[in-house]
């Protein structure tokens, strides 16, 4: 017998627990991708049940079903268009008068809905206790007790999806939410018209589309002139008269008085269904916000988690890197001994291996630092980092909110600048882009790590943290001055809003940081892969190099000097002589290497760009790396494996330290380099995104512009500060 399929979709408000309880029931059977046309995440997964085959669709979090931003459009047009089974209303229990109102908008759509409860628990222990019997008869919607985060009362979800999806019994009468006499005669009226131009085929609920239209919703209208063809005019004329009316009869916008009358029908629900118990309770979140937000505590608070933050990536990540350093360097040495000389073996072993290699060290260090960012994320801090950075916000001209794609950049700059897009103001909106990228993302934090590592040692978790901080506080200087000059206005009123503390589940982590560290895994395999077999070609070529030296001669002569006097040594001497002349052998290969590397097609280049990033103390090679990292910034590192790790045979982490060490490179220049790195535009696909999210090529070309110019300036005061100051 063929199994049956449901398509279930999950909506809900944001930190309403959708996405733990999706990631709880669909484990690793998920696909990740885009919504059609748009890029707000689209989560899909899986699961097999009583004979069906469920595929649960994971729709973006909203407050409301009115497509103000782009993923309100989204979870409507898909409850819309898409019609799925069954839609799972997750409802944050603890706070549930607020989340009633998206929970009321789903049953005006007539969609097939479930109530699940969540986070049932934690309002037990707020003194709350809802009567889901009356609740589910008042509302004519199953209601679901669940405990998200533990699993508790996800299978009888799932059945109850089933059962509700078997379920011929049609829409309850109850469903239907009351308006006042006046608005249901309109509704009525605009109901008829409807009914009169349309047949059954007509896919909206009429009623539905009486109550949009009476809100003036310009996408419904729309969508009636697409479905309705010519008669759609009358009926919005219809409607338009009678809003008219209603707005003489109430003296105020209809929406507003139809808002007012849902949350009247809310209240009605919490009085019927719901109590509080007169015992004294303790607000765990609030207890703890006493501290973390406090007005004195928390911004030193909030630095110690970052700061913490970078000195585990650093310090932890520094193990995991070491055995995969060991395992290329085997795979480097395997391939090379198993090819024969030639330009396939040196494409493999010094392009691909070599470049692919240098970056693949740093996994543990990206997985280590998504970890601790989801973590921020599953206990509800990011919420709280973001309440602290309001006050500063205001200071530009931005709220607290943007804050929130700002943290998300010290991720991946991508998908933090499309982070923006739930702010409602245009000029907020450029503003958090054009200052998003010199918050710090992971795809820079291998060449901190490197040149951190090698030139600052013990002290390279801080040197990394105060990069980071540097980031921040040039983004919000940035701010002011685009608020002062480019972006005037004031910005929008917002309530910043703070859900409870959550205990963080180990599973819900892990997929949150494997989610994110799969894009670094897919750019070792495409553009990482790409790019470091250009650079290897651009200094491998040209192959007829005319050295100034003959150094197969040198080479030969002291194979030959030395030769002679470990024939005439006693043994323990000839162990000496040996190591002598393998060290002065390894000087004249790396001085041919460093003379090949000077006058290849990358070195040429190199030569060209210097002269400007000289007074920042970056020597040709650095230029190089940097010019390269434009494509994307862990490519700077592969370069500098080929061009500073001219040692032959690979680029292995330790090679490419002592490579630097021995390069010129100072602790000043190579610090004055890493605020190069973390203040020019992040790479090819940030500026693609800021020119599609601004609607304007111009803004990514002035943010390219805008950000290196600012990355010299900031290297040049420091490195010519530091030499004034004695520094080297």
């Amino acid at each position: 017998m063929p199994k049956k399929l449901l398509r279930v979709a999950l909506a809900g408000n944001p930190n309403s627990g959708k996405t733990t309880i999706f990631n709880k029931l669909t484990g690793t059977r998920q696909k990740v991708g885009n919504w059609p046309g748009v890029t707000v995440e689209k989560k899909e997964g899986e699961i097999h049940r009583s004979g069906y085959d469920i595929k649960v669709i994971d729709l973006p979090g909203t407050y409301s079903l009115t497509p103000f931003s782009i993923e309100e459009i989204v979870a409507r047009d898909f409850i819309l268009e898409e019609n799925p089974d069954v839609v799972i209303d997750i409802i944050d229990a603890s706070n549930l008068e607020r989340s009633l109102y998206l929970a009321n908008q789903l049953r005006e759509l007539d969609c097939n809905v479930i109530f699940a409860l969540n986070m049932a628990d934690l309002a037990k222990s707020r003194g709350i206790h809802i009567d889901a019997e009356t609740m589910s008869e008042l509302l004519g919607v199953p209601v679901v007790f669940t405990v998200g985060n533990k699993g508790e009362g996800l299978d009888e979800l799932i059945q109850t999806v089933i059962d509700q999806a078997e379920s011929s019994s049609g829409t309850p009468d109850e469903r239907k939410v009351r308006y006042s006499k006046d608005i249901e005669a309109a509704i009525a009226e605009i109901k008829d018209a409807v009914n009169e131009h349309t047949d059954e085929s007509f896919p909206y609920n009429p009623r539905w589309i009486a109550v949009k239209l009476l809100e003036d919703d310009q996408i419904v209208q729309e969508r009636l002139r697409q479905k309705m063809g010519a008669g759609a005019e009358s009926v919005i004329e219809v409607a338009q008269k009678l809003r008219g009316q209603l707005m003489g009869r109430f003296d105020e916008d209809v929406e507003i008085v139809m808002t007012d009358e849902r949350y009247g029908f809310i209240a009605g629900i919490m009085r019927e269904a719901v109590t509080h118990t007169s015992l004294r309770r303790v607000d765990v979140s609030r207890n703890i916000d006493l501290v973390l937000t406090n007005r004195f505590l928390g911004f030193p608070i909030f630095i110690f988690f970052i700061w913490a933050m970078f000195q585990i990536t650093f310090t932890l990540g520094a193990y995991p890197m070491e055995w995969i350093d060991a395992g290329v360097g085997l795979l480097s040495g395997f391939v090379g001994g198993l090819l024969p000389d030639g330009m396939v073996k040196d494409l493999l072993v010094n392009g691909v291996i070599a470049g692919v290699g240098s970056i693949i060290i740093f996994l543990p260090n990206i997985l280590l630092l998504f970890f601790c960012i989801s973590l921020f994320e599953d206990t509800g801090y990011m919420s709280r980092a973001a309440f602290l950075m309001d006050k500063i916000m205001h200071l530009i001209g931005l709220h607290g909110k943007s804050f929130i794609p700002m943290l998300m950049g010290f991720g991946c700059n991508v998908p933090a600048i499309m982070a923006t897009r739930t702010l409602e103001s245009r000029k907020d909106r450029i503003l958090t882009i054009m200052i998003t990228p010199f918050m710090s993302c992971s795809a820079r934090l291998p060449v901190y790590i490197v040149l951190a590592g090698t030139f600052f040692a013990a002290k390279a978790g801080t040197v990394i943290f105060g990069l980071y901080l540097l980031g921040i506080v040039v983004a919000i200087l940035t701010g002011r001055l685009f608020r002062s000059v480019l972006l005037r206005g004031v910005e929008a009123p917002f309530v910043m809003e703070l859900p409870p503390y959550r205990m963080p589940m180990l599973k819900s982590l892990l997929i949150h940081m494997w989610d994110r560290s799969k894009m670094f895994l897919k750019k070792m395999g495409g553009i990482i892969l790409v790019g470091s077999v250009v650079v290897w070609a651009l200094s491998t070529f040209p192959r007829d190099i005319d050295y100034a030296r003959n150094y197969d001669e040198e080479i030969t002569r002291i194979q030959a000097v030395y030769a002679e006097k470990i024939s005439e040594a006693p043994a323990g001497e000839a162990a000496v002589l040996e190591s002598e002349q393998q060290e002065l052998i390894q000087d004249v290969k790396k001085a041919r290497s460093v003379e090949k590397a000077r006058k290849s097609y990358i070195g040429r280049i190199g030569h060209v760009v210097a002269p400007v990033f000289e007074p920042i103390g970056i020597d040709w090679r650095g230029s190089v790396s940097l010019l390269t990292g434009f494509v994307a910034k862990e490519i700077v590192v592969s370069t500098m494996g080929v061009l500073y790790a001219v040692d032959e045979g690979d680029a292995e982490s330790e090679v490419l330290r002592n490579a630097l060490l021995n390069s010129g490179m100072t602790a000043l220049s190579a610090f004055s380099m890493m605020i190069f790195v973390l203040l020019y535009v992040p790479c090819l696909a940030t500026v693609a995104v800021i020119a599609r999210e601004t609607g304007s090529a111009r803004w990514a070309f002035f943010n390219v512009a805008y950000t290196t110019g600012v990355a010299w300036i900031a290297s040049f005061i420091v490195y010519q500060g530091g030499l004034a100051l004695g520094f080297a």
